[in-house]
């Protein structure tokens, strides 16, 4: 299983963030949200006897979330719903994205798919992954015939 470092972008400069502000502000029809969307961000882990996959998704109510492995490969997905308010007025700035979500990892030859386990608490799911049985070679016997001599 490959692992990808993050690495932060650069700190924008406050004219980006101006722009970034002002275009979020006005990026919206008829008071709703702008479409963006929602990737959670995830962490993988390599232990000696197994892979921790730990993903942030904050808002989601457990039923909302599916873990499966089809063909080698780890899926996790989920839906956060948006939520309406009936208060009076407009809105303003909304940065919360709701919606679906899909992410996929391939997973090592030989992960025996029903070893995985999955939790989830307090906004944070983790996915167990146990490692495969590495092969070991087996030496075999070879056994050798004599022949036995002729009798006379």
């Amino acid at each position: 299983m490959s692992v990808i470092r993050w690495a932060p972008a650069p700190a924008p400069s406050i004219q980006s963030e101006f722009g970034r502000l002002f275009g979020t502000f006005f990026d919206s029809q008829a008071g709703r949200p702008a479409t963006r969307r929602w990737l959670p961000a995830i962490d993988l882990v390599e232990r000696d006897d197994e892979f921790v996959l730990t993903a942030d998704v904050p808002g989601l109510d457990g039923d909302a979330l599916a873990v499966e492995v089809d063909d080698g490969v780890l899926t996790i997905a989920g839906e956060r719903s948006s939520e309406e308010s009936s208060e009076s007025g407009s809105y303003r700035r909304i940065e919360r994205v709701s919606g679906s979500f899909r992410r996929s990892l391939r997973l090592p030859d030989g992960v025996d798919p029903e070893q995985v386990t999955a939790a989830y608490r307090d906004g944070v799911l983790e996915v167990h992954v146990p490692k495969p049985e590495q092969p070991v070679a087996h030496r075999v016997t070879v056994e050798v015939a004599h022949e036995e001599p002729a009798a006379a």
